[in-house]
């Protein structure tokens, strides 16, 4: 373990250097005056520390004893969660309020990126690195008064995530030549894991939500499709057994989520008071990201995350509107352009892509062109105002694993574009529209999730981009949970632009989009039936990194393999990726006990919040 945390504490550093570089050391076409005015702002968080009272096994926090009650009120884009079911959960939404509700054994250092107990009191790696010994503290409770043991731990393992239950990222990822983890009970309040071998990503899946046995194996037992379906957005409040800082109180759909303080939590301030300090953890659902904006400048919102676009603004009222704007360096997640891949039926023998459009998707050479078409240098400027930068690899810009030869990309060349083509067979009729070497019209739909006016002004501007080469887009934003289920259900469309959230620290853990068989393998999805059928030479190629990069425990013998993967996909281009904007985050004032990180962004402590 200690071998473990020199590493991490080692390319942390690195992290930073890069983060605190992006906007001085980048090209200047992607600058303004506006993104050097904004002052990165990187606190050191006191992590919480251990603390024994009557008999119970609490996390003390360290930070400033704060007041009791009030509420703090944040947003969501769309329509709101899909399901209050965490294991099922397949959106951020979704997933994010329910890491609220069920915690989880362990979580990471936002200082230095180690894995650190939770729920978990402590945590033993045995030498030869294969097993995980995990023991519990004493006195966790379920909001129904159960004591929570191991028995729940071993149940959500075996019988949630490693039965292929609801959704199986993680479960995917944690599969090691071809075998799954070994779970057992030792005591009431430890649990072992056993790996076949060494395996560098594990302990990071270990960090889980844990679900109550006592009311989930019932479910389990009706099988696969009671339990997607249980605890969905129709249920009551009250019928919910949870173990989070917060509990569900209202749901209003397309209105708001309201989540009330669980008063038996295992946090304590320093004064011995359980947490968290709100009352309500509201979360009001947006129609769009201007009225989100709307809303905050309103004070209807006690935090915004800050478009480039609205960078200068915001700066500029800092202090007559009473927030604080933080600049946490480059963005964790991506925005990319995605093509479907998918030459399969579906079971109705329709095919899920029009024939003529899988010869297309799946030429190299037209996807190619399609990369070097796109002018992500305008996309910075004139959505992002400059504030960050073009992307050219599936790891984040501040990813410590970031292959700096390929995030370097290119520069827009049109030239090249058309050549590219013309290797294909694709040429200009007499009205300048592409087609291809059977005389076809190239034309296609490109999807976002409507009300993200960022990726909407993306869209705009790629079909603009693509109409230079004569190639006819259209551009359809969609509600995003429909847009979720032409992913996750029907697989039914051409072209996307999506954006997935990252992990700086540990690239394995974006092995559910790129693995051949991933439930997130969006260019290419496959149902059960269909694993390891049709794969493209690539795919088998990423397949292999992933599993040779997770097998290395040494950070340097592990980059090589992440590496190759980035080139890999900036070579073939299944998911185009098109910039990286600055996190600007907006809190207002009246929020105590604030201290933003790098690797854990603003409310990471949300459990110590508190209203002044």
């Amino acid at each position: 373990m200690k071998k473990i945390s020199k590493i991490l504490i080692l390319i942390l550093f690195i992290c930073i250097l890069l983060t605190s570089c992006f906007s001085a050391d980048r090209p200047k076409e992607t600058q303004t005056a506006e993104s050097e005015q904004i002052t990165a702002r990187n606190f050191t968080y006191a992590e919480p520390k251990e603390v024994v009272i009557n008999g119970r096994e609490f996390l003390q926090s360290e930070l400033p004893v704060g007041t009791f009650g009030g509420e703090f009120i944040t947003s969501t884009i769309g329509e709101g969660p899909k399901t209050f079911n965490p294991w099922t959960a397949k959106d951020n939404t979704s997933a994010e309020i329910g890491a609220l509700m069920f915690d989880s054994l362990l979580s990471t250092d936002v200082n230095t990126g180690e894995v650190r107990p939770n729920m978990a009191k402590t945590i033993k790696i045995s030498p030869d690195n294969k097993e995980y010994t995990i023991t519990l503290r004493k006195g966790l409770k379920w909001s129904d008064g159960k004591e929570i043991t191991a028995d729940d731990v071993v149940f959500t393992w075996k019988e949630i995530i490693l039965a292929g239950f609801g959704n199986t990222s993680v479960r995917d990822s944690v599969v090691i030549d071809g075998q799954l983890p070994k779970v057992e009970k030792i005591d009431r309040y430890t649990v072992k894991f056993t790996t076949i071998k060494p395996y560098a990503p594990f302990i990071r899946f270990l960090s889980e939500n844990i679900a109550p046995a006592h009311v989930l194996r019932p479910v389990t037992k009706q099988g696969k499709r009671a339990f997607d379906s249980f605890w969905g957005t129709n249920t009551p409040p009250e019928k919910f057994v949870t173990s989070g800082a917060f509990r569900l109180k209202e749901y209003v759909p397309a209105q708001r989520v309201v989540l009330t303080r669980y008063d038996n939590y295992f946090m304590v301030n320093k004064d011995g008071k359980q947490l968290p300090y709100l009352d309500k953890y509201v979360i009001q659902i947006v129609g769009d990201l201007n009225n989100e904006l709307l809303k905050f400048e309103a004070g209807e919102l006690d935090i915004i995350s800050v478009r480039g676009s609205d960078a200068a603004r915001f700066k500029a009222n800092e202090k007559k509107n009473n927030y604080t704007l933080y600049n946490l360096g480059a963005s964790t997640g991506t925005m990319f352009f995605a093509f479907n891949l998918n030459n399969r039926k579906n079971k109705d023998g329709k095919y899920y892509v029009e024939p003529k459009k899988q010869k297309w998707f799946r030429d190299k050479n037209f996807r190619t062109a399609v990369d070097y078409a796109i002018d992500r240098e305008s996309e910075v400027m004139n959505i992002l105002n400059g504030v960050g930068e073009p992307l050219f690899t599936p790891e984040a810009i501040g990813s410590i694993f970031l292959n700096e030869k390929v995030a370097k990309g290119h520069k827009r060349d049109f030239v090249y574009a058309e050549e590219c083509l013309k290797k294909s067979g694709f040429y200009r009729d007499g009205k300048g529209f592409l087609r291809d070497k059977n005389n076809s019209p190239v034309e296609f739909d490109l999807l976002t999730n409507a009300g993200n006016t960022e990726r909407e002004a993306i869209g705009v501007m790629i079909k603009s981009d693509l109409a230079e080469l004569g190639i006819k887009v259209n551009f359809k934003p969609i509600e995003f949970n429909t847009l979720i289920g032409k992913i996750s259900d029907t697989y039914e469309w051409d072209t996307m632009i999506m954006g997935f959230t990252g992990n700086t620290l540990e690239p394995h853990s974006g092995k559910n989009v790129w693995y051949s068989n991933g439930p997130l393998h969006i260019f290419n999805q496959r149902d059960e039936n269909d694993y390891n059928k049709e794969m493209l030479d690539f795919e088998r190629k990423v397949d292999v990194l992933f599993d040779k990069g997770a097998s290395e425990l040494e950070y340097e013998k592990r980059k090589i393999y992440y590496d190759e993967f980035q080139e890999i996909i900036a070579d073939e281009c299944p998911m185009i990726y098109l910039y990286s904007p600055l996190r600007l985050i907006a809190v207002k004032n009246r929020v105590g006990n604030v201290y933003p990180t790098i690797l854990g962004g603003v409310i990471h402590n949300l459990p110590e919040l508190y209203i002044k």
